[in-house]
């Protein structure tokens, strides 16, 4: 049987193992998966391929300039070991100085290796960039596990972080109120509707109520309008003060 790109990629999905070892078994198992990952345990990836099946619901988010890679592990403990980390940043380093791809492969290069060395299945879950803006800050909250890179144009490199902190904190789901998609915002309005309608509302304010609604779902749920976490009574565009908030990147395990 010919031996195909897809089925190199289920054998490192379902093994762990890097996709040269697995082009390589599944040659000589002459393309039979379960034959592969019987040469690959004969070849000392017993403890990665017994393990490529746990579930991973730890880890560690880790950023280096405009990237950020979201590692998994199996437990809190691993998540928080000195050496997990510092793989996580040495791949979000790497996607950095190269490129995606370029972290990707490393990854995929090691793995084996780093899951018989920490003991635990290890899956880079995923590597997001942000674009634009002239300055760049990320934020990493205190337990490891959600990340947040802000890019502004002007402001400072503090500012950067204190919004990427607010952000880490308050899940917004778009850098501006403009951003809210317009399905969303319907989904929302039926809901809303459907509760006024309920509450006995006339039908002739209905619409102006959910003109307002409208506007408060945009404004709460977009970065630039949330009321700031260190100074509530001013929202984030105002504590930027002439900066301008370009993107934002969030990731949380």
């Amino acid at each position: 049987m010919a031996v195909t790109a897809q089925m190199v990629k289920e054998l490192r999905d379902r093994t762990g193992v890097a996709m040269m070892a697995c082009k390589k078994a599944l040659d000589e198992a002459e393309g039979n998966m379960d034959d592969a990952i019987a040469i690959l345990r004969k070849r000392g990836a017993a403890k990665a391929a017994d393990k490529a099946d746990r579930s991973t619901s730890e880890g560690t988010v880790a950023i280096s300039g405009r990237s950020m890679v979201t590692l998994l592990c199996e437990t809190d403990f691993v998540g928080k070991n000195e050496k997990f980390v510092e793989f996580a940043n040495t791949i979000a380093s790497k996607a950095d100085s190269e490129s995606v791809d370029a972290a990707q492969s490393f990854f995929d290069e090691v793995k084996t290796d780093k899951i018989q060395e920490i003991g635990e299945n290890i899956v880079l879950d995923k590597i997001t960039q942000i674009e634009g803006g002239d300055t760049v800050a990320g934020y990493i909250h205190s337990n490891g596990k959600i990340g947040v890179i802000v890019a502004l144009n002007g402001g400072t490199e503090e500012q950067g972080k204190d919004v990427a902190m607010h952000a880490a904190a308050m899940d917004p789901l778009v850098a501006t109120p403009e951003e809210v998609s317009e399905d969303l915002i319907a989904k929302e309005m039926v809901i809303a509707k459907a509760q006024l309608i309920e509450e006995g509302k006339p039908e002739n304010i209905i619409d102006k109520i959910l003109d307002g609604k409208t506007k408060k779902f945009r404004s709460e749920r977009a970065l630039a309008s949330q009321p700031f976490v260190k100074d509530p009574s001013m929202t984030v565009e105002a504590y930027l003060g002439e900066a301008k908030l370009v993107a934002f990147v969030r990731s949380a395990i």
